[in-house]
């Protein structure tokens, strides 16, 4: 007799995502060397005092790391990547049942509010990084396709994700 395999949910799981980001993984390295505390004070002029809240600044911060560092160019794909990703989720401080926000959002912060706020911020976080440690995501390797030189004249040394590329400068 052929048996059927029935799934039956528990009340209670007994889930850490701490448990589940392979303690090797760059993000972990990159979480160890970025200091966002600063990010409120330096984006609270670009808020309003009234009104309904709003996503979290830190949180917006960090999914742009994870999109820059993962090579991510859409905010679509971005936000998708961050909800289904453990280790997205994990650097994102967003836990298994947190609400990515939506990739509208980020067009309209880029737009906005993070026009003068978010340089300050980026460079600031990630100012200190060099002076503690090398950078440990120069090759990006949690990323699907391979390096290669842009031959468009953008300057020297920049390089483009490529998935038919052989890595070689």
């Amino acid at each position: 007799m052929m048996g059927r395999r029935v799934m039956a949910e528990p009340l209670f799981y007994t889930f850490r995502l701490e448990d589940h980001v392979p303690g090797d993984h760059p993000l972990r390295a990159v979480d160890a060397l970025l200091d966002t505390a600063f990010v409120r004070r330096v984006m609270a002029p670009h808020y309003s005092p009234i009104g309904r809240p709003s996503v979290d600044p830190e949180l917006m911060v960090r999914v742009l790391l994870v999109g820059y560092l993962g090579g991510i160019r859409s905010e679509r794909r971005l936000c998708a990547e961050v909800h289904l990703n453990l280790a997205y989720r994990w650097f994102c401080r967003l836990g298994l049942d947190g609400a990515v926000p939506d990739h509208s959002t980020f067009s309209r912060n880029r737009h906005c509010r993070f026009r003068d706020g978010a340089a300050p911020c980026s460079r600031r976080s990630c100012a200190a990084a060099p002076r503690r440690a090398s950078c440990p995501v120069r090759a990006r390797p949690w990323t699907a396709g391979r390096w290669r030189p842009t031959r468009a004249g953008t300057g020297a040394g920049t390089v483009k994700l490529s998935s038919k590329g052989t890595g070689k400068r």
